[in-house]
This record gives structure tokens, C-alpha cells and sequence, in this order.
């Protein structure tokens, strides 16, 4: 759809474009029916044979883009494919070509150039000599990988499932501490944040000069009678050797002419050849560039998923040391990018030409997602570029409104929107921009509505403006087609600004616009117009709706869909206030319960206001609820309707009866619990919204008066619902969960998949504060005042910038940062500044000059951010005097406020170790300010085939079948890889995934190979410092150690551990994670402070009595035995012994095997007195080794460290056959019968009859932190007994913003797999508190498929065996037998 230069063009482009449609992949892909590969050998056009693996499916193109990514052929274009004398069709299939078999020969045939085709030739030349750098990420502001440096991989392959070759011994860049143990900066309790050590040196090579100059000539472009000679191009050529020459591109290739500086002589020179390649001509008259190309081209190459072109601009605050360009652009004045700048894309075409592809099977859905991937980010690099042309000044705007400018540029409409001062201004110019994008990504992701489309949109934040930009609408339809028509059937169909009319057209909108409101709850609704007729409307009162220029319906302006917040509206604060006072005055008549009682109808909770002070005014009016508290709001009313409805059956003669008797008690118990919860209908459950209700300015029909009523009702008790239950069941989430939000990523994360807007930050604060856990939650609050803060800053720094002129960016935004983060910050004037230059230089001072500015102190920001989180937030004297109040009263650190402030606003600063905390000179200056990035956000493209395969996989792991459940991980990575090339966070979480079912299943080589592509995919497209990525290093590790690989384990621990400090500091849970894993893998006394040092972090966050602290126990009284203390490690035990009692009771496994070891220790510690006293101390050292753990005993302690592996609880299939029976006896009194009932009921028995491990839905599963779960197929079946009209009764997991949601069918959102992590099943509302928020799930609430027999108990069992060694299990997933404490098998 897009010229390939647009797009990346060149090698890479190829690969891109082969990989997207062949099955060359490591992984499995899915089956493809007659699917034959055979080999077949390659000759023609100057290179050497060789064979290529090709399949029978393959298409002839696709033979062709396989083989120019291939290094035997780069960087030749302009090929066909010849067989048996002919030349092949590219759109035939392989397989249907008569005699192509094993060992045929396929001639590559040089076709002639076009004008097109050789600047594309020219591109692929380009992009091979511009191979990329180890710099070069940093430099355009893009997150790099770091695994290859940190690992010294030598392989080109990730994914083969092989283990590695390293070579360790020989690496030069070995760290200096592997022998004598991590750094200082990495040791418990230390302050040192050094930034140099997170960004190491790469062990790649610079890439080397090929030529000293390769630009199009001075007599480029061709003259006329020139050009009709075939001269396409004239390239000026400067090689190594000092040769100058002039070569012409022409249809045949590229050939050498006699033209010089001074003379144009276009006739080639004598006994000229004529190259199709033009570096067969370069290398033709450079032996220097045909020594490098060859030492490049045989150079080991990095695996495909480190080197393609990320979808879209992952953001890196760090740029390179040296400022300056090590090396200069030679090929930049080739200019072949200048031609794609001329065509200008339409983009909504592109886009709506992509949706309208083809899906009626899988290859078609592959490639349709593909090219919705493809469009979408190349309007997003285009809406970087033109955004900085924009603000910059390049562009002038095409209205004559020098207030709300509008500019056209390279296929895009960007503005900054109306600042309407009924939204607020320009706070509520900026939340209709963002409020318009998350809706248009709600209406593109509906199920259905294929017919409704939306205008490509993203915002882009640069240089602290905010612009929206969208595709160029097709216009209004019928103006040169449909002249008979009347003016009815064209233009504008839809909306309150639409005259009234009646077309077919119409009617087909309505039809697509009613069935989005279902899928989205919006309530149809009537309003007044302003000309007095009366409108019904299926969206807000905004929204437009069109038939365009291409016959497309199109619907705009829907920034007000999702309902009002109501405690954030004008009109619902006063009248929350007024109820209130109302109650105040009556406190002592008659009618109190009743006011009150009315209260209470109207939505709010009684005494609301006065507890939680809300209803409040905002900055801004367009305070909306997400579209995740609309569902678990649904869900939550929903579970009172079917409670309401049993209490009314069970009081009018109970269940049974009421279900089989022919009388009106059961409809009219529908009817009481639908008028009690709110629902739209009388006689169903069905809820949903107007969007018009709390509008100012918005007049609805006086008939329509009772339906406002009870949607300002509703609305209010949404409102209320966050405050209620969405905010405590968060702080309640984040108390049993030890990868609670490091960032302000992951906070907004875990706060939207709650349904909780980033306004309520200051309420999520407030509860904490007032939770009797405060000190167990002190990392949330210190995540939520960091983002406050953060937030507040950003908000000051968009309206300093705005007023900066471009040549003092840098020293602005230095001055900034050093008011932020410096107390009492004063500038140097600019005279004195000035004069110390001139001393320096040795010449007079120039004129001074102060600009507004350089005016600004520290004290003033700080009154500044303050008054914004007041507004924002309504907190008061939270943030303190200053910054160094403020980040010792929280334990925060300046440097991970630093990074968060530069992501979100795109500054980036030079690699080097600052100095923040020091008060005499400015710690950041103008030259530490390397780049501003604009920050984009855009709609993102789903993978519905690959999504359904990883729920597949999740279904299987719930029954306990990992072989399948393996094999569908497999399929939705291919698909992954076929459709995004890998480099999306799905295919990450994708691959985290299937690395840890490989683990279990005992592929330790596949997993540890998949997880490092899961570690490099998590680097580029969510960051090298993401709270994901500190995660897959600490798996990567486990599985690195598992492999024999010690050394490489510990780089990855450390990674993690440095990325922890750098992004959080030392005081968080998941600290703890890393430092018990790095106490088992070290060797000497550091292993001691790393233990203790996990277990204070445990005890601190959950308390003596926790699975956590207990397992720190356990380990660091086993590292004391190690180490000969048996007193202190019989007082450490006996605490996980106690814990242990505390949470399992006496006759669980955890409990006998803590037992057994405190009796080992015991026993040893009686051992050693008797033989100190008998023989001396020499014979000791041979009883102290007994009982140190053997390698295997550390590698099980790591896995259930992690979570990889979790603790099961006794009496598991009990538990779950227990359960499936009361639910079938609960069906049966009410009369229902669901079709895999007695499926499940037979599963579940067969099941425990097998003495497998796992359930099959994962009912009754402990987790880690020992609260027993519920499958989320089971919560499905228990709540939904009564569903929306019209909508089938099984639910969808959809995904929502950061997590899989469980809601109504029929109900979609958009967000990935799990937006930063996945689990091996799905979060319902009771499991939530499991929930990981680092966009992660919790790996410790694993599914049942990941526990084994194998528990900690055993492994402490292995580890307190005193005098005989450990044993083996059968299995390495410990399915079968065990043994235990007493050297008995268990099954």
C-alpha cells in the first residue's frame, strides 16, 4: 500500500515482507494443509549456486523475497524467477508449478530498471552501507537492546531452543567483578545509581568507511535528449583510494562515464561494463570496498527480531556519550528519500483499503492484519515527522485563525482543537484530544461494525503542544456521482446539527450506529436542538455521522461518548451538596430517614460528600469513566440482580417452586430486581449509559425526564463505585502482591484495568493513608505522590516551553530540570554568565540578555507544581517545601523522578552520571540535553487469530494439558511473527509465556532460548528499562542457571537488579524477588546480605506470617547451616515453621518438610558439639557440606521463588469436585442445565482419579499467597445467570488496557494480550487481587497447570537430609514420584 521506502525499503523490508507471509520459523507454526518443503537450487545473475528450503504454499513473490534477504544476493533488486526456459507468474503457487520438485533448478533473471526501481536499487545500496551501528538506536531516540552485549551471544539464531555457545573465557568484556562478586553499586543498601553501567559498551563494531563520498552528481537530473536515451540517474562516487567517478544509472545498471567536475560527457568511458548491481561496479573499481563489503557481508548477524524496524518509536531518555556524530552521513546527498516525500499518502484511504481486505480464512486474516499494522505505523512515523515540522516552524498553517492554526501536511490534518472555555480551556482542549483517540480505539476494536468507520487518529506532545492529527476525510459523497439525488441522501446523515431526513443511507447508519451503542451501552437517547425539533441520538451529542466520497460511513467528533463522571460535574456537585445540607436541616424532624432514603435513590451513598468530598469541580468538564469501570460496574450490578431475584424467589416459596410453577412470582421478581439495580428494561438485565447526562448546555426531551433521572442515578452510582470498591479492591490487590507498580507505567496500568481515571491518584493516596497497612504500602504511595508529582510537572513544563525560542531549547529545558530537582535553584544572571565565557576565551563581555525564562527560580516551580496537584489531585502540603523534603519524606529517588519526567515528555539527556543532589553547581546543563522527541499516542492494531490461539492455550493449561497448551503458544507466536515480525508486547507476553510452559514441561534449552527473544522484544518495543523487562531478565536467569550457565544467570540478576534501582530504589517487593535468587547463585559472604536483605524487605511488606517472608526464612537458615551457625538458622527456621502452620495447618507438605529441616539442623548442630568436643574441629568441614544444597535444590528454589512454579495446596481435586458438585445442585433447584455440565463434573473426577497436578479450571487453586481462586469460566457460570437482551449467554475475555477483563459478550476494548504481562489464565473480579501491575500478571497466582507435586516442602525435605545425598525426581516437572524427607516415594 505504501511505496517500500516509505515503509523501511531496502534488505530489511525484505526480510519484513517475507517473514510476514512464509513459515521460516523456529517456532512451530500453524499445520497449512498439503504443505510440502522440498529444496530447489539457486543460479543466475552473477552469484555463486546455492539451494534454498522453500514450501509447496509459498507464492513465486514470496520465493523472490526470501532470496533478496538473503546475504548472497544483497543488495540485488529488479529479479525475476525463470523455470524450464520461462519466466514464473509471481501470484502462482510453487505447487502448481508442472515438474518444481526436490533439486530443481530456479535462474534468477536481471530485469530492467525503471526510473523507480533504480532509486529503490539505490535505497538497498544504501541500506546495506549504513548497516546499523551500536549507537544508533540511542541516537534517533530509540530504546536499544542490550541482551547481545550483556550476554555475549556468538549465535545469529535466539529461537532455535539450542542451548548457546558462549565464549565466556575468551570475552573481553567479561565484567570485572565475576570473580570477585557484583559491584559495590549493586550490593544491598547502597545509594550509587550509576547511569553508565545501564547502558554497557556494545560488543558490536562501528561500522566501517566504505567510500569517502557517494552522492547524486552536479549534472544530475539527466537533460532532455539524455533522459530519451535511458539516463535515469548521475552518481558522484569518491572511493577509499582517493579515485574519483561519475557513474549513470540507466535501465541496463549502472555504468562509468566520462563526465568529470568541470566537463559533462555522458558517453560511458572505453571498455565500460555495464553492472546490474551497482556494488559490483563500486567493488569493480575499489579493491578497499570490495574487501569491506566482503568482511561485511560475512560477518555473524544479529537474530532478525534485534535488527528489523520496530512497528513504532520505542522512546529511550538516555541518548550516547559523545553528543557529536562519530562518523558523518556520506550517502546523505543521495536525496532518494525526496522522491516518497513528494507522493503524499492518503492515509484514511490506506487505512480504510486495509480493513476492507479480505478474512474469509487464516492466511487472509494474517495478511489483512499485517497491512493494518504496516498502515498504522507508517501514519505514525508520519505524525512524529510532521508534528516537529509543525512546531518548528516549517509549515504554514492553511486557516487564518492564528489562535487554533490548522495545517496540512505529508497526508495529515493537524490542529491543536477548539480551546473551548465550556471543556475548561486548554486543559479540556487536551482531554477531548485524548478522550477522541480512546474512543475512536473503542469503536475500531467493536465486533460487527465492519460497515462504521473512523478517520485514522493519534496525539502527538512536542515542544509542550499538544496536536491532533488525523487522515484527510474522502469528503461529502454524492457531489458529482448522485446530482439527481436530493440533498438528503448526500452529506451529513447523522448528528444534532443534521437536518431532518429519510434515505436509505440514512436508515443503514442508524442500523450501524444503534448496534455500536449496544456493544458500547450507550442508551439511545432524545435531545432538543437548538432549532426546537427534537433529535434521538445513539452517541453523545457531538458525534457526527457521514456517508464520504467513497460510499463509507464515517462517524467523527466522539471524544463524549463514555458516561459522565458524576463526581467530577459541575451539576452533580451541587446537587450532592444540597442533599447534604438538606440532611443537615432535618437531622431532627420526623422526615429524616426519608430525606435520607431519597439520598440514597439518587445514587450517592449516605454522608458521600461530606466523607470523601465529592462531588468536586475539576479543571476541566470532560471527566469521563473508562470503559472498564463501566463493566465491572455492570458486573457488580449484575451480581446484586441475581441476588435480589433469589431473595424474592426464596421469600415467595423458594427456588424450585418459583421456577416450575406456571404463575407471574418469577417475572415479577425480574421486574423488582431491574427497577432496584437500575436496568433500562423492566423484565431483563440489561444496563446502559446516556453520555448526554451531566452535559452543560444539553436540553433533553421533557418526556424523556424520568430515563435522565435514572441515568443521573446510575452515573452517580458509577461515580461512587470507584470510590467504594474499585480503589479499596486496588490497595487490596497491591497488599497480597509482590510485583506491585514500579512506575508510573505500571501504576496506570494497574489503576485502568481497575477502571480508575489518574484524577482519583489523589483519593488512592488518601485511602492508603488511612489503611492500617500504610507501612506495608509505602511503594504505592511512594509510585502514586512520584506520579502526582510528575504529572503536575508536566503540566508546568508544557506551558514554560511554549514560551522558549527554538535556540534556547536546550539551556531552557537544562535550567528546568535544575529548578525541579534543585532547592532553592537561582539562575546566573546572564551578564555574569557571559563574562565567566569571556574569561575563559579571553575577550570582552558581549551585551547581557534575560529572557522570561531564565527568570524562573527553584521556589517558583516548586508553588507552581504544588498549586497544580491541589487542583488536580486535592491534595494539600503533600509534596513538601522543596525537592529534597519531598523525596526524603517518601523515600524517593531524583533520578527515577528524572526518568519519568523526561519519558513523559520526550526530553532526552546525554549517558553520563549526574550529580543531583549537589547544591553548589547546576547538575544538568544545556549540553546534556541532547534531543526533544515528540511523545504519540495512537490506536493500536488487534491480532485476533493470535489472541484466540493464546486463549486457547490459557484453556488448555486451566484442564492441565500443557502438550496442547504448548502447541497453541506456539501457533499464536507464529502468527505473532507473521503478522508484527515479533516486535509487539503481545508477541513478548507470547513468548514469556511459552518459555515458562517449556520450563515446566522440562525443555529447559527451548525455554531459555524463547525467553531471551521475550527479553529482547521487551527492550526494544517497551523499553530497556521497563518494569516488564526487569522481569524477563530475573526468568531469564532462572533459565540461564538451569542450563549450567552460572555466570550468565548472574548478569541477568544483576541486569534486573540495577534496572530495579535505576527505575524504583531498593524499598519494593519484587527487590526481594531478586536479591533471594542472587543469594542462591552467589558464592561467598555477599550471599548473606542479599538473603537478609530479602527477608527484611518480606517481613516489612507482608508481615512475620506470609509465604514470602517464610520462604526467605527458610533460605537464609539454610545459608547459615552452609556456613556453620546452626543456632541462627534453627531461629529462622522455626519462623517459617510458624508461618508455614499458619497458612497450610499441621498436615500439609510445607509443614512436614520445614519440620524435618529444623529436625536436620538440629540433629547437626548435636552432631558438630559432640564432635568438636570428641575430636576437634578439623572433622567439621565434612559435616557442614552435607547440608548445602545441591545445584538441582537451588534451581526448584529459584522456580518457586519467581513463581515459575507455585506451592499447591492439599485436598486440590477434593476442593474442585466439591465445588462442581454444589454448582450442579444449585443448577438443578433452578431449573438450568448447561451443556458441558456433566463434561466438567467428569473431567474433574477423572482428574483426581489420574492424581494429576492441576484442576481443570483451576477452582480451588492456592496461590502463593494462599487465597483460593476461582476458575474464571466458573465466575462466568455462576454470574450470569441473566444477560443483556439480545446478547448470547457466554462471556468474552477481552482485554482491557493493561490486562485480560472478564466482560459481557458482546462488550469490547481495546488493550493487548496483557498489556505488559501474561498469566496462564484469565482475572476474574475475585481473582484480582493476584493481578500483576507491572504490566504483568502475578506469576505467583499461576494457573493450576504450572504447580507440580514438586513443592517447597520437598525441596526443603532435600536440602535437611543429613546423611545421605539428594535424590533426583523421575520427572523434571516432578509428575510422578518424589521423594521426600524420608526417602519414600509419593505419588
Amino acid at each position: 500500500m505504501k511505496d517500500k521506502m516509505r515503509r523501511g525499503g531496502g534488505r530489511n523490508q525484505a526480510k519484513s515482507d517475507i517473514m510476514s507471509r512464509t513459515g521460516e520459523r523456529n517456532v512451530v507454526g500453524i499445520k497449512q494443509e498439503n504443505d510440502t518443503s522440498f529444496a530447489v537450487k539457486i543460479q543466475g545473475a552473477g552469484v555463486e549456486p546455492f539451494e534454498l528450503q522453500v514450501h509447496g504454499f509459498w507464492l513465486v513473490q514470496d520465493t523472490l523475497m526470501n532470496l533478496l534477504s538473503r546475504n548472497e544476493l544483497c543488495p540485488r533488486s529488479s529479479l525475476s524467477l525463470s523455470f524450464a526456459g520461462s519466466i514464473l507468474d509471481p501470484l502462482a503457487e510453487l505447487q502448481t508449478l508442472k515438474g518444481l520438485k526436490q533439486g530443481a533448478v530456479i535462474r534468477l533473471v536481471e530485469e530492467p530498471y525503471t526510473a523507480c526501481s533504480a532509486r529503490v536499487h539505490l535505497a538497498r545500496v544504501l541500506e546495506l552501507l549504513l548497516a546499523s551501528g551500536p549507537q544508533d538506536a540511542l541516537r534517533e531516540g530509540r530504546s536499544p537492546s542490550l541482551l547481545e552485549t550483556l550476554t555475549h551471544v556468538l549465535t545469529p539464531d535466539l529461537t532455535n531452543g539450542k542451548s548457546l555457545k558462549h565464549s565466556l573465557s575468551n570475552t573481553k568484556t567479561e565484567s570485572n567483578h565475576q570473580d570477585g562478586g557484583p559491584p559495590e553499586y549493586l550490593l544491598p543498601g547502597s545509594t550509587e545509581r550509576p547511569l553508565m553501567a545501564l547502558l554497557p559498551a556494545s560488543s558490536q563494531p562501528e561500522v566501517p568507511s566504505y567510500l569517502k563520498d557517494l552522492c547524486l552528481s552536479c549534472w544530475n537530473p539527466p537533460p532532455g535528449h539524455r533522459k530519451l536515451q535511458g539516463d535515469f540517474l548521475y552518481i558522484s562516487v569518491v572511493t577509499t583510494e582517493g579515485r574519483r567517478c561519475e557513474i549513470t544509472s540507466c535501465p541496463k545498471g549502472f555504468f562509468l562515464n566520462r563526465s568529470t567536475e568541470d566537463v559533462f560527457d555522458p558517453r560511458p568511458v572505453q571498455s565500460s561494463t555495464v553492472f546490474h548491481c551497482l556494488t559490483d561496479l563500486l567493488c569493480h573499481i575499489s579493491p578497499a570496498f570490495k574487501k569491506t563489503l566482503s568482511t561485511l557481508k560475512n560477518r555473524s548477524q544479529l537474530p532478525t527480531v534485534e535488527v528489523m524496524p520496530t512497528p513504532y518509536h520505542t522512546m529511550t531518555w538516555l541518548g550516547p556519550s559523545c553528543a557529536s556524530r562519530t562518523h558523518k552521513n556520506t550517502f546523505s546527498r543521495l536525496k532518494v528519500d525526496e522522491q516518497t516525500a513528494r507522493q503524499t499518502p492518503d492515509w484514511n484511504e490506506e487505512l480504510q483499503a486495509a480493513r476492507d481486505l479480505p478474512q474469509g480464512n487464516l492466511e487472509e486474516r494474517l495478511l489483512r492484519d499485517r497491512a493494518l499494522l504496516e498502515v498504522n505505523s507508517g501514519f505514525v512515523r508520519t505524525v512524529m515527522q510532521g508534528a516537529e515540522a509543525v512546531i518548528d516552524g516549517f509549515v504554514e498553517p492553511v486557516n487564518g485563525n492564528p489562535d487554533e492554526p490548522a495545517f496540512l501536511w505529508g497526508g495529515l490534518f493537524m490542529s491543536q482543537g477548539a480551546a473551548n472555555e465550556t471543556f475548561g480551556g486548554e486543559r479540556g482542549r487536551r482531554a477531548a484530544q485524548r478522550l477522541e483517540l480512546k474512543t475512536v480505539q473503542v469503536y475500531s476494536d467493536s465486533e460487527g461494525l465492519e460497515g462504521l468507520h473512523t478517520l485514522p487518529t493519534a496525539i502527538v506532545d512536542y515542544r509542550g503542544v499538544r496536536l491532533s492529527a488525523q487522515g484527510l476525510a474522502p469528503g461529502l459523497e454524492g457531489s458529482e456521482q448522485d446530482k439527481d439525488s436530493s440533498p438528503a441522501a448526500r452529506g451529513l446523515l447523522y448528528g444534532i446539527n443534521a437536518a431532518p431526513q429519510e434515505s436509505l443511507c440514512r436508515r443503514q447508519l442508524l442500523g450501524l450506529l444503534a448496534q455500536a451503542a449496544k456493544s458500547l451501552c450507550i442508551q439511545k437517547n432524545v435531545v432538543v436542538a437548538l432549532s426546537g425539533h427534537s433529535v434521538p441520538l445513539f452517541t453523545s451529542v457531538d458525534a457526527q455521522g457521514l456517508v464520504g466520497a467513497d460510499r463509507r460511513f464515517y462517524i467523527l467528533d466522539v471524544f463524549r461518548s463514555f458516561p459522565a463522571d458524576a463526581n467530577f460535574c459541575p451539576e452533580a456537585e451541587t446537587e450532592g451538596q444540597t442533599v447534604n445540607n438538606e440532611e443537615e436541616q432535618k437531622n431532627e424532624t420526623c422526615e429524616e430517614d426519608e430525606e435520607k432514603d431519597d439520598g440514597v435513590k439518587e445514587g450517592w451513598p449516605q454522608g458521600y460528600h461530606t466523607d470523601v468530598g465529592l462531588p468536586r469541580s475539576f479543571p476541566h468538564s470532560l471527566c469521563r469513566l473508562r470503559p472498564e469501570l463501566v463493566h465491572a460496574f455492570i458486573q457488580y450490578k449484575h451480581h446484586q440482580f441475581t441476588q435480589i431475584v433469589k431473595d424474592k424467589l426464596e421469600d415467595n416459596g423458594g427456588l424450585e417452586e418459583c421456577a416450575t410453577a406456571s404463575d407471574s412470582r418469577s417475572t415479577e421478581a425480574l421486574r423488582v430486581a431491574c427497577k432496584e439495580v437500575g436496568s433500562v428494561s423492566d423484565i431483563i438485565f440489561e444496563m446502559r449509559f446516556n453520555p448526554n447526562v451531566f452535559c452543560p448546555g444539553i436540553h433533553p426531551r421533557p418526556a424523556e425526564s424520568s430515563s435522565v433521572n435514572l441515568q443521573k442515578r446510575l452515573q452517580r452510582e458509577a461515580a461512587a463505585f470507584i470510590i467504594t470498591h474499585q480503589i479499596p479492591g486496588f490497595i487490596e490487590q497491591c497488599l497480597q502482591n509482590y510485583e506491585a507498580p514500579m512506575d508510573g507505567v505500571s501504576l496506570k496500568h494497574a489503576l485502568h484495568q481497575r477502571g480508575i481515571n489518574l484524577r482519583y491518584l489523589g483519593h488512592v493516596m488518601k485511602a492508603i493513608c488511612q489503611s492500617e497497612h500504610k507501612q506495608c504500602l509505602r511503594h504505592i504511595v511512594r509510585s502514586v505522590v512520584a506520579d502526582i508529582f510528575i504529572r503536575s510537572t508536566r503540566r508546568v513544563f508544557n506551558t514554560f516551553l511554549q514560551g522558549v525560542d527554538v535556540p534556547s531549547l536546550c539551556a531552557a529545558v537544562s535550567h528546568f530540570l535544575c529548578c525541579l530537582l534543585v532547592p532553592h535553584f537561582s539562575p546566573i544572571p546572564g551578564g555574569e554568565e557571559a563574562k565567566k565565557k569571556s574569561r575563559r576565551r579571553g575577550r570582552g563581555a558581549g551585551p547581557s540578555e534575560s529572557t522570561p525564562w531564565s527568570t524562573l527560580t527553584g521556589s517558583e516551580l516548586w508553588n507552581l507544581v504544588c498549586q497544580d496537584a491541589v487542583e488536580t489531585y486535592n491534595i494539600s502540603d503533600s509534596l513538601g517545601s522543596g525537592p529534597n523534603q519531598f523525596v526524603e519524606q517518601y523515600g524517593l529517588q531524583k533520578l527515577s523522578l528524572l526518568r519519568e519526567l523526561c519519558l513523559k515528555t520526550g526530553v532526552q539527556l546525554r549517558l553520563r552520571d549526574y550529580m543531583l543532589d549537589n547544591q553548589n553547581k547546576a547538575p544538568i546543563g544545556p549540553d546534556d540535553i541532547l534531543h526533544l522527541l515528540p511523545v504519540v499516542k495512537h490506536i493500536h492494531m488487534p491480532t485476533v487469530d493470535a489472541s484466540k490461539a493464546f486463549y486457547a492455550a490459557q484453556n488448555f493449561i486451566h484442564k492441565g494439558l500443557l502438550d496442547q497448551a504448548h502447541e497453541q503458544l506456539k501457533e499464536a507466536a507464529y502468527v505473532f511473527g507473521r503478522v508484527c515480525d515479533d516486535l509487539h508486547p503481545d508477541a513478548g507476553y507470547c513468548n514469556s509465556l511459552l518459555a515458562r510452559v517449556a520450563y515446566l514441561q522440562g525443555k529447559i534449552a527451548e525455554a531459555r532460548g524463547i525467553q531471551q527473544k521475550a527479553v529482547v522484544i521487551s527492550e526494544r518495543v517497551l523499553g530497556f528499562d521497563h518494569p516488564n523487562t526487569i522481569q524477563q531478565y530475573t526468568h531469564l536467569g532462572v533459565y540461564m542457571f538451569a542450563s549450567g550457565e552460572t555466570a550468565l544467570a548472574q548478569k541477568c540478576l544483576l541486569r534486573a537488579r540495577l534496572l530495579m534501582l535505576t527505575v524504583h530504589g531498593e524499598d519494593h517487593p519484587y527487590t526481594a524477588t531478586l536479591d533471594n535468587c542472587l543469594g542462591l547463585i552467589l558464592t561467598g559472604d555477599q550471599r548473606g546480605q542479599y538473603l537478609k536483605n530479602a527477608l527484611r524487605l518480606n517481613t516489612s511488606f507482608f508481615g512475620p506470617i506470609d509465604l514470602h517472608t517464610a520462604l526467605s526464612q527458610h533460605l537464609l537458615a539454610q545459608w547459615l547451616c552452609s556456613k556453620g551457625d546452626y543456632r541462627g538458622a534453627m531461629t529462622h527456621e522455626k519462623e517459617a515453621l510458624t508461618a508455614f502452620t499458619y497458612l497450610f495447618g499441621d498436615n500439609h507438605q510445607q509443614t512436614f518438610g520445614s519440620k524435618d529441616f529444623l529436625s536436620a539442623i538440629t540433629k547437626q548442630a548435636v552432631q558438630v558439639e559432640r564432635t568438636l568436643r570428641q575430636a576437634g574441629a578439623d572433622s567439621t568441614e565434612q559435616t557442614v557440606e552435607s547440608l548445602a544444597p545441591t545445584t538441582d535444590i537451588i534451581l526448584e528454589q529459584m522456580v518457586l521463588v519467581t513463581g515459575i512454579r507455585n506451592i499447591k495446596c492439599n485436598g486440590l481435586q477434593e476442593n474442585k469436585q466439591k465445588h462442581q458438585e454444589r454448582k450442579a445442585a444449585v443448577r438443578k433447584e433452578l431449573g438450568l442445565k448447561f451443556p458441558n455440565e456433566q463434561e466438567d463434573l467428569d473431567s474433574a473426577k477423572a482428574a483426581d482419579k489420574s492424581g494429576k497436578q492441576v484442576t481443570e479450571d483451576g477452582a480451588g487453586v492456592v496461590t502463593a499467597n494462599s487465597h483460593v481462586i476461582e476458575s474464571a469460566e466458573q465466575h462466568q457460570l455462576d454470574d450470569k445467570t441473566y444477560i443483556n437482551e439480545g446478547e448470547p449467554s457466554d462471556t468474552k475475555v477481552k482485554m482491557m488496557n493493561g490486562g485480560p477483563e472478564v466482560t459481557a459478550a458482546g462488550e469490547e476494548a481495546h488493550c493487548g494480550l496483557a498489556n505488559g504481562g501474561v498469566d496462564a489464565f484469565d482475572k476474574t473480579e475475585s481473582e484480582k487481587n493476584d493481578v500483576k501491575v507491572n504490566g504483568t500478571f502475578n506469576p505467583t497466582a499461576s494457573p493450576p497447570a504450572l504447580k507440580t507435586q514438586r513443592s517447597w516442602a520437598d525441596v526443603v525435605s532435600k536440602s535437611g537430609t543429613v546423611n545421605e545425598p539428594p535424590k533426583k525426581d523421575a520427572e523434571v516437572n516432578g509428575v510422578t514420584e518424589e521423594v521426600t524427607a524420608s526417602g519414600t516415594a509419593e505419588e
